[in-house]
C-alpha cells in the first residue's frame, strides 16, 4: 500500500511518495517521484523497466497511485480486440496501473504497451486525488478526493458510475472489504459503505489527524462458531498524519464499542505499509511499516480480541553505509518502501534515492530484535555531490619547474607583427628619416597585445581552467574561475565549454549553490548561462533526471517559502502606506493652525501697537510724557484754527491773511513735532 507524497506544501499532507510493487509477484516497483514522472523498476535486476511523463506532469503532479488486481488483468486481457501474442503477454503480466493527480484526474497507464491507456476526468474530481482502489472483481476503480466526494468509475468506458459525498471534510483513503461488498473511507473519521446501497453501515472515531491508510488484516474472524456474514468480525488497521500509533479496529455489532481494539507504535510517521493476510485465528498477522526516519518495524501479532497496551515492533531494520578509513563515519542509508514477498518469509526493501533506488531481497529473522545492514551505495547515484569519487590523479611536479599556463601576463606565443605598424615603418624608411630600433619594434608589439585587452585572454584561458579544475577538482582553480561577476564573460566561458564537462559543472554549482547565500548569487549566473546554451545537449541525454535530481530537489525546497514570504511582504506594504498616511494627515493638521495665528497677527494694527507700548512702558516713561505733550499742543493748534476760521466767517474781508497764518503756523508746528516724536 502507497502513502500519498507530501510535495504539495499541506502541513497534513501524508509523508512520502506515491509508491506501489506489482500484486503477487511483485516483480515491478513503481514510484511517481516529484518531478511528475512515473518509473517502473524492476525488483530482480534493479533496473529501470519503464519511465512515463504526463503532459501536465508540471501542473498535475501524482499524489497516488494503484496497480491493478492480477486476476482482473486475466479476465480482461481476452476481451480486448487486439493480437493474439498480446492478448496472452497481458495475461502474465501486470498491465494496467491507476494514476491519481493534483488536479483531480485519473490516467490509466499500461505497463505492457508503455504507454497511456485511457484518461478518467469528466464528471469526476474538481481537486487533488488522494486514493485510488480497484475492485477486484467488477472491473470498478474507487477513488476519494479533497473534494469530499467518492467516485465510482467504470475502467472500460472511462465514465463515472456513482458519486457520493463520503465526508464532511476531505476524504483521504480507501479499502475494498475482501468480499468486495463494503468499502472503508477515512477523512477525520472511518466510515464503513455498502456498495450495493451506498448507505454508511459503521461509523469509527479515534484520529485526531487525516487518516493516510487503511488495510483489511483478517479474511475471516477469530470465532467461527457464528454464521459470517462477509464483514462482522474482521479486523482491519488504520494509520494516521502525524501519528506515530496504528490502529486495529473490529467490525462488529452495532450495540457494541466502536473504538480501536489495539494498537502498534513505531518511531515516526508511516510511510509505506504491508502486510501478510491472516486466512484463520491462529495463524498471525504480519507487519512491515516504513517510518519517515528511514527504519522498518516488524511485528507479528495474533488478532484475537481487546489489547490495551500498544504493541512494539519484534524487530527494526535500518541499513548504513560502511564509513570507510578513520575519519568518515557510518551514514544512515533512508528505506524507501518494503514489502512481503510471496513465501512470507522474506521482504523486499527499497532504500537509498527516490532517483535511483536500490532493491534487495532480506531473509527475515525476527529472533533479532534489532538489524543493521551495511551497504555501500557509493557506484550509485547519490543525491548527496560530495559522494562523488573522482579518478584524475594529480601529477606530482617538481618545485623548481615553471609551469606555463595559459592566461597568465608573460606567457606568451611569439605574436606577428601588426600590418599598420610594418606600414609606418616603410613610410619612415622612404621618407628617409631614422631607422625604427629592435627595442622599438618590440615596445610596439607588447603595446599592441595589451590594446587587445585581457578579456580576449580570459575568455582564452577561463574554460581551459574550468575544465581542468573539473577533472582534477582543484578548489583554487575553480575558485579563481567561478568567482567572477562579468556576464559577457561568464557565457563565452559557458560557451567554449566541451560537452563532456556540462554535467560535472552543474554538479559543481549545485554544491557550490547549497553554500553561503552569497556564493548563490555568483552561481545562479553561471546556472543560468550553463542551462541557456547548453538546453539542446541535456536534453539528448537519457539520464539527465537523476544527474539533476539534487539541483531540483534544492531549487523546490528554496522556492517553497516564496509564496508565503510574498504575502508577508505584501501585508508589511500595507501596514506600512497606513502607518504613513496617518503620519501625513497628523502633519497637514499643524498648517492650519499657523494660519489661525498669522490671521491674528494681521487683523488690527492697533491691538500690535498697544502691546508694543505696553511692553516699552516701563522702560521709556519720560517719552510718553512728552508723547502727551506734544498731544496737548496738537489740540491747542486746532483750536486757534476753529477761532481762525470764526473770524473768517465773522470778517471775509481778514481771510486770506488769517489762512496764511495758519499755514504757518502748521508748518512751524509739524517738524516741532516730528522732532519730538523722534
Amino acid at each position: 500500500m502507497a502513502a500519498g507524497g507530501g510535495g504539495s506544501g499541506d502541513p497534513l499532507a501524508p509523508a512520502g511518495v506515491p509508491c506501489a510493487f506489482s500484486p503477487h509477484s511483485q516483480a515491478y516497483f513503481a514510484l511517481a517521484s516529484t518531478d511528475g514522472h512515473l518509473r517502473v523498476w524492476e525488483t530482480a535486476s534493479n533496473r529501470l523497466h519503464q519511465e512515463y511523463v504526463p503532459s501536465a506532469h508540471l501542473s498535475g503532479t501524482c499524489t497516488c497511485l494503484a496497480w491493478a488486481p492480477a486476476r482482473l488483468q486475466a479476465k480482461e486481457s481476452p476481451q480486448r480486440k487486439k493480437r493474439k501474442s498480446e492478448a496472452v503477454g497481458t495475461s502474465n503480466q501486470t498491465d494496467l496501473l491507476a494514476l491519481g493527480t493534483a488536479i483531480g484526474s485519473i490516467l490509466l497507464y499500461s505497463t505492457v504497451k508503455g504507454e497511456l491507456h485511457s484518461k478518467l476526468i469528466s464528471g469526476g474530481h474538481d481537486n487533488r486525488v488522494n486514493c485510488i482502489q480497484w475492485h477486484q472483481d467488477s472491473g470498478c476503480l474507487y477513488s476519494c478526493s479533497d473534494d469530499k466526494h467518492i467516485v465510482e468509475w467504470n475502467v472500460q468506458t472511462c465514465k463515472v458510475k456513482c458519486k457520493w459525498k463520503g465526508d464532511n471534510s476531505s476524504v483521504s483513503s480507501l479499502c475494498i472489504s475482501p468480499d468486495g461488498k463494503m468499502l472503508l473511507s477515512a477523512g477525520r473519521t472511518i466510515k464503513l459503505w455498502v456498495l450495493e446501497t451506498k448507505e454508511v453501515y459503521r461509523h469509527f472515531t479515534g484520529h485526531a489527524t487525516p487518516v493516510s491508510s487503511l488495510m483489511f488484516t483478517t479474511i475471516r474472524p477469530p470465532n467461527e462458531s457464528q454464521p459470517f456474514d462477509g464483514i462482522t468480525g474482521l479486523y482491519f488497521l488504520s494509520g494516521a498524519v502525524h501519528d506515530r500509533l496504528l490502529n486495529v479496529w473490529q467490525v462488529r455489532s452495532e450495540n457494541k464499542e466502536k473504538s480501536a481494539v489495539m494498537s502498534f507504535t513505531v518511531t515516526d510517521e508511516p510511510v509505506y505499509i504491508d502486510l501478510t493476510l491472516s486466512e484463520n485465528k491462529e495463524e498471525p498477522v504480519k507487519l512491515a511499516v516504513v517510518c519517515r526516519d528511514g527504519q522498518v518495524h516488524l511485528f507479528e501479532h495474533i488478532l484475537n480480541g481487546y489489547c490495551k497496551k500498544p504493541l512494539t515492533s519484534n524487530c527494526t531494520i535500518q541499513i548504513a553505509t560502511p564509513g570507510k578509513g578513520k575519519k568518515s563515519t557510518p551514514k544512515p542509508i533512508p528505506i524507501l518502501a518494503a514489502g512481503f514477498c510471496s513465501d512470507k518469509m522474506s521482504l523486499l526493501l527499497v532504500y537509498g534515492s527516490w532517483f535511483q533506488p536500490t532493491i534487495e531481497r532480506v531473509a527475515l529473522n525476527t529472533r533479532e530484535p534489532h538489524m543493521c545492514l551495511v551497504r555501500d551505495i557509493s557506484n550509485c547515484w547519490a543525491p548527496k555531490v560530495e559522494t562523488a569519487i573522482t579518478k584524475v590523479r594529480t601529477p606530482v611536479m617538481n618545485s623548481e619547474a615553471k609551469v606555463l599556463v595559459p592566461g597568465i601576463p608573460g606567457h606568451h606565443a611569439a605574436i606577428k607583427p601588426a600590418p599598420p605598424q610594418t606600414e609606418q615603418v616603410e613610410s619612415k624608411r622612404k621618407s628617409g628619416g631614422n631607422e625604427v630600433s629592435i627595442e622599438e619594434r618590440l615596445g610596439a608589439m607588447d603595446i599592441d597585445t595589451h590594446k587587445k585587452g585581457k578579456d580576449d585572454l580570459q575568455t582564452n584561458s577561463f574554460p581551459v581552467l574550468l575544465t581542468q579544475g573539473l577533472e582534477s577538482n582543484d578548489f583554487e582553480m575553480l575558485n579563481k574561475v567561478l568567482q567572477t561577476r562579468n556576464l559577457n564573460l561568464i557565457k563565452k566561458t559557458v560557451l567554449r565549454m566541451p560537452l563532456h564537462t556540462i554535467i560535472p559543472l552543474l554538479q559543481e554549482l549545485t554544491k557550490r549553490l547549497q553554500g553561503h547565500p552569497n556564493s548563490a548569487v555568483l552561481m545562479i549566473q553561471w546556472l543560468k548561462c550553463v542551462l541557456t546554451v547548453h538546453a539542446s545537449y541535456l536534453s539528448t541525454l537519457p539520464d539527465l533526471v537523476p544527474q539533476l535530481g539534487t539541483l531540483y530537489q534544492l531549487m523546490e525546497s528554496r522556492v517553497k517559502t516564496f509564496q508565503k514570504l510574498s504575502h508577508l511582504h505584501g501585508k508589511l506594504i500595507l501596514l506600512i502606506t497606513q502607518v504613513t498616511a496617518s503620519e501625513k494627515t497628523k502633519e497637514t493638521t499643524s498648517p492650519g493652525q499657523k494660519a489661525k495665528l498669522v490671521y491674528e497677527e494681521e487683523s488690527s494694527e492697533e491691538e500690535s501697537d498697544d502691546e508694543i507700548a505696553d511692553k516699552d512702558s516701563d522702560d521709556n516713561w519720560d517719552e510718553d510724557e512728552e508723547e502727551n505733550e506734544s498731544e496737548k499742543d496738537e489740540d491747542d493748534v486746532e483750536e486757534e484754527d476753529e477761532d481762525a476760521e470764526g473770524k473768517d466767517e465773522e470778517n471775509g474781508e481778514d481771510r486770506d491773511r488769517a489762512s496764511e497764518k495758519e499755514l504757518n503756523g502748521d508748518s512751524d508746528l509739524d517738524p516741532e513735532n516730528e522732532s519730538e516724536e523722534e
